[in-house]
């Protein structure tokens, strides 16, 4: 007979298996690294030149970009996007998954590390004889015939176990690379809903406080029309007006009467979608009516190549470009063999009691590798796909960038445009008023029909509510260039403890609480 004694792992190979680890993960990983692809930029803006900003001429300066309309009331309601917006709050916890996910796959770069304990109790003749020749191998014994025992028998086991998939080709470390640029692309994302939300609320104040000044325009023409009406009846009651012109009037007045009460739908619309904007159910918000400035601020446009840094979509391309580019070296590790390292030490024992004791010791430390012989093709197509999916966020980045610079140049155009269609404007409403004016005297003194009046009065309240129209839209065009040009973000801001996911993260945590 012949008797084994149980080998022990050699002291030089422990060393020496930490040195080939060592080895294995200074390997470069696979996969084409990241450069910025070009994109078309000008020189300047076409539309900026040969005309000056309003004052104030600063409106990006900062997140509050709002403060530039000078309203205590709007800039109450921007405050609350960041605090009560639900669909900022969906796009944040949208960030902080992505966050997640980083942390997730940066632990897969370290060992995983356990701990395992079983207690079995077992009986038959078959498992009592089982049972003897394990206690006879632990004593170094063999070629024994184990007696076969009557009674059931126990077995107790704690062990500490480890396993470490070793990233030699950077699977690992381009998954992480792409799950970090597409948790910046979140954060990018969470930035452009935050102006989106911010701008919109813009835009519905400026038209509801048109609406309010519509009103109370309408309110004037009521009241002025009233007062034709009773010179109408005075001039009828004496046989010098003819009964058509009193219900010429009339029908004026009713019909001012009816435009005043449909701005009231206009305006009711609005402010339920302000209230929703900051998070409140429109039931229990309410606005008082007001008057907005007259002054129209305008964004200074600066040097056209910063808008890539101040849109937070464009960069939320380009980081999509990011993470693209790193999962075609995910796809092409999949050619290369995974490496897992594992062991464990542990004890094992039919008792409890002295079961951590050095005859009791168990261990064990082995390699495993895998890869695939034939997939016919199966890899080959997941790169091609990974490159497809690269070049097509490409050129998303590089239309995005297009439509950037589109809408800046719009922007710059409508309020030039409107600015010079204002003045005109305004200078015919001031002669439509004076017409009106001249019209009813003239009316008043037997000169001119009734008639005259009516069209001179209808043409000065269609004058008037065309220069609140352009009004209204050369303010809300001057939203638009702010959000076009980023409203003062900035992607230096991308995963820093300051930037806009940090900051709305920590105000829900403290909600929360």
């Amino acid at each position: 007979m012949k008797s084994t004694a149980v080998r022990k792992l050699p002291a030089t190979l422990v060393p020496s298996i930490a040195a080939v680890v060592a080895a294995l993960c200074a390997g470069c990983a696979v996969g084409p690294n990241y450069h910025r692809p070009t994109a078309p930029v000008p020189q300047r803006f076409k539309e900026a030149d040969g005309w000056k900003p309003a004052q104030p001429s600063e409106a990006a300066s900062g997140t509050t970009w709002w403060s530039v309309y000078d309203d205590a009331t709007l800039d109450g309601l921007e405050k609350q996007i960041d605090v009560s917006n639900q669909t900022l709050k969906a796009s944040e916890a949208a960030w902080r998954q992505a966050i997640a996910l980083v942390s997730q796959t940066r632990a897969g770069l370290f060992p995983t590390i356990g701990v395992t304990g079983t207690a079995t109790r077992s009986g038959g003749p078959g498992a009592s004889r089982a049972a003897a020749a394990a206690a006879a191998a632990a004593a170094g014994t063999t070629g024994v015939t184990a007696p076969a025992t009557s009674g059931p028998t126990n077995q107790f086991e704690l062990a500490g176990t480890a396993s470490w998939d070793i990233d030699i080709w950077g699977k690992i470390r381009r998954t992480l690379e792409a799950n970090e640029a597409s948790a910046q692309m979140s954060e990018a994302d969470l930035a452009a809903a935050r102006l989106s939300a911010q701008a919109t609320l813009a835009s519905d104040y400026i038209q509801l406080r048109v609406a309010d000044e519509q009103k109370q325009l309408l309110d004037e023409t009521v009241e002025a029309y009233k007062r034709s009406l009773l010179i109408t009846q005075n001039q009828y009651n004496v046989g010098v007006a003819a009964k058509t012109d009193v219900i010429t009037a009339e029908t004026q007045l009713e019909g001012a009467q009816s435009q005043r009460i449909a701005v009231g739908v206009t305006r009711a619309t609005l402010e339920h979608a302000i209230a929703v904007l900051v998070g409140k159910p429109p039931a229990d918000f309410s606005l008082p009516a007001a008057t907005l400035g007259t002054a129209v601020p305008v964004a200074p446009t600066g040097v056209a190549s910063t808008l890539l840094e101040r849109r937070p979509d464009v960069a939320a391309a380009e980081r999509s470009m990011a993470a693209a580019n790193a999962q075609i070296g995910v796809a092409v590790a999949a050619y290369y063999p995974d490496l897992t390292l594992s062991g464990s030490y542990g004890f094992a024992s039919d008792v409890v009691a002295g079961l951590i004791r050095a005859p009791n010791n168990l261990w064990s430390a082995g390699a495993s590798a895998s890869d695939a012989l034939l997939d016919f093709g199966a890899r080959s197509a997941q790169v091609r796909q990974a490159r497809a999916a690269y070049d097509m966020a490409v050129a998303n980045y590089r239309q995005t960038v297009l439509t950037a610079f589109q809408q800046v140049e719009d922007e710059l155009a409508t309020l030039r445009i409107l600015e010079q269609q204002y003045q005109v404007q305004d200078t015919a409403t001031k002669s439509a008023n004076l017409a009106a004016q001249l019209t009813l005297n003239q009316y008043k003194a037997g000169i001119v029909a009734y008639t005259s009046v009516v069209t001179a009065q209808a043409t000065a309240l269609t004058d008037a509510q065309t220069l609140l129209t352009i009004r209204q839209n050369r303010l809300t065009a001057s939203v638009a260039l702010i959000q076009a040009l980023g409203g003062g973000w900035d992607a230096d801001s991308l995963g820093k403890p300051g930037g806009t996911a940090a900051t709305l993260a920590a105000q829900d945590a403290a909600q929360a609480h």
